[in-house]
């Protein structure tokens, strides 16, 4: 069998607060790396705080790609953001460096990794129809819809994502085949001519990595985030938009929560009780889709740091071998 002599790529995936940003600028620092960020709330200027963005320092000392594309208040897209992300993973492999796949966003990896099924496109028209009825008839009541239509992409989809929800009854409504079958097709777009190592980073213990969640939120807290959200509230497109809390942008942990607390939906404390809850069902999420990349190997950050290190060595090492071979 001839060797495989593709470019490589790690892909640093895991829940929220395990430790994903620290090991990429680390292994950018050290192996000539550039990082691609794979995360949907990292995509737009202006949330920062919230959105645990790596900070402007951070961001010298190592490239950062995929990052501040968007204002809040503009669409983005996962077949954008394969586009972009393989532009960027040519163009850091063209400069003879490393691309570090870095985030938590499991449709964006699988767009980028394995590509998009050529489902319908997002159409304005029916989008705004399906706004005015869950206006009328709340987004609990449009997820029932789906679990009747398509019950696999209702199981994956939270009663509370209204904007998954969204698109898997457009996708439906426009073709008449469910999203989940859709999904099933194989990829038009050819997959990336590189080898990936996928590295889940997820402590063993569940309870470590919810304080870890609940500690950086307080950071967050401590480091400005309500202030934040209150600029967010006072840009006009934002301030004056019928329904902000619908934006993708707004809809990310953290901010929703903070947004209903500055209108006066909850007190200091009951703010933050919400926002780490749903910081914790977000990692659930996460992991729950993790669990499905048969191919990626998992390591616990902080008690495997030594194995997970043995697992990139061999992979960087044993590529060159068999390049050399």
């Amino acid at each position: 069998m001839p060797a495989d002599t593709r470019s490589l790529a790690i892909a640093l995936m895991g829940p929220t607060a395990s430790g994903k940003t620290a090991l990429a600028l680390d292994w950018a620092e050290r192996f000539g790396g550039e990082i691609v960020s794979v995360d949907s709330a990292l995509v737009y200027r202006r949330l920062d705080i919230g959105s645990a963005k790596p900070t402007p320092a951070e961001r010298a000392r190592v490239p950062h790609h995929l990052i501040d594309l968007r204002e809040p208040w503009q669409p983005y897209s996962a077949a954008e953001f394969a586009q972009g992300g393989r532009r960027a993973v040519t163009d850091i492999l063209a400069r003879g460096r490393l691309p570090i796949l870095a985030g938590g966003t499991g449709l964006y990896f699988h767009a980028l990794l394995q590509g998009l099924s050529p489902m319908p496109e997002a159409d304005a028209d029916m989008r705004a129809r399906l706004e005015a009825e869950a206006q009328s008839r709340g987004w609990a009541a449009m997820h029932a819809e789906l679990a009747q239509i398509d019950p696999d992409a209702a199981a994956r989809i939270h009663a509370t994502d209204a904007q998954r929800i969204q698109r898997a009854l457009e996708v439906f409504r426009l073709s008449g085949r469910t999203i989940s079958d859709w999904r099933r097709e194989v990829s038009q777009l050819p997959r990336l001519p590189v080898r990936v190592l996928k590295l889940v980073l997820a402590p063993e213990d569940r309870a470590e990595l919810h304080e870890r969640i609940a500690r950086r939120f307080d950071l967050m807290l401590a480091d400005g985030f309500l202030d934040e959200v209150r600029a967010l509230r006072a840009i006009p497109q934002l301030r004056d938009h019928p329904a902000p809390l619908d934006l993708p942008a707004l809809r990310a942990v953290g901010y929703r929560q903070a947004w209903e607390h500055l209108d006066g939906a909850t007190d200091p404390a009951e703010f933050r009780d919400r926002g780490v809850y749903a910081t914790r069902q977000l990692a659930k999420r996460q992991l729950t889709w993790l669990r499905g990349e048969l191919d990626a190997r998992w390591f616990d950050p902080l008690r495997q740091r030594e194995s997970l290190e043995a697992a990139r060595a061999a992979f960087m090492h044993g590529a060159a071998a068999s390049t050399r071979g």
